[in-house]
């Protein structure tokens, strides 16, 4: 009777001293997708809600067809903001130039005009206070927060204050979102979690 050979345990990859760098990232064999750098550490996409991967898809195909044409929106796209830092925002919206290759795996910090991040169980420090401090610092200028309350989406916008360099809050958006910086945008916060509706069949003893 043979014996099943055991599976290997993972390797997971040891740090360097001092941690890791961001172009570490392009290098690192079998990292997950979506992995960021966050003070030269990685850190791992936990499984998303149905509110996250909604609120992502809305976000990014509502700004894509808003905003100007000198202006890309990307989507889960790393960003460079220190040797040990490239954290990837959900959703971000970059210059046009910005974009040098579909082979291209990360953006530079200048070239980010807005970064958005949907708030999960597990990002909610980071995204509430460890990346806003660090794309703030990067003099990103504008930052949204997405979370889910009680099922509704809330929208947190802030914008950097040129002479403090850190955010100020802008508004609380809840149902509909008007902004017209970076760019007009006006959005029903309601399409994130709504059902789609289908007519009901009709019989066919009673036709229309």
């Amino acid at each position: 009777m043979s014996v099943e050979p055991e599976a290997p345990e993972p390797r997971w990859a040891v740090p360097p001293v001092g941690g890791w760098t961001a172009d570490d990232l392009d290098t690192l064999p079998n990292l997950p997708p979506h992995t960021e750098l966050i003070d030269g550490s990685l850190v791992f996409m936990s499984p998303q809600t149905l509110f996250h991967s909604r609120a992502v898809d809305f976000f990014t195909w509502q700004l894509q067809s808003l905003a100007p044409p000198e202006l890309e929106t990307v989507r889960e796209f790393t960003i460079d903001i220190d040797f040990q830092n490239r954290p990837e925002p959900d959703v971000v919206v970059v210059r046009a130039d910005a974009v040098e290759s579909l082979r291209q795996t990360r953006f530079p910090a200048e070239s980010v005009l807005l970064a958005v991040e949907v708030v999960s169980d597990e990002s909610v420090t980071r995204d509430r206070e460890t990346k806003p401090v660090k794309y703030a610092r990067a003099r990103i200028p504008h930052y949204w927060r997405v979370e889910n309350q009680d099922g509704r989406a809330v929208v947190y916008v802030f914008e950097l204050e040129p002479a403090t360099g850190a955010y100020t809050s802008t508004g609380i958006f809840h149902d509909r979102m008007k902004v017209s910086t970076p760019f007009t945008v006006d959005l029903d916060l309601t399409a994130i979690v709504s059902r789609r509706r289908t007519a009901a069949p009709k019989s066919p003893e009673f036709p229309a």
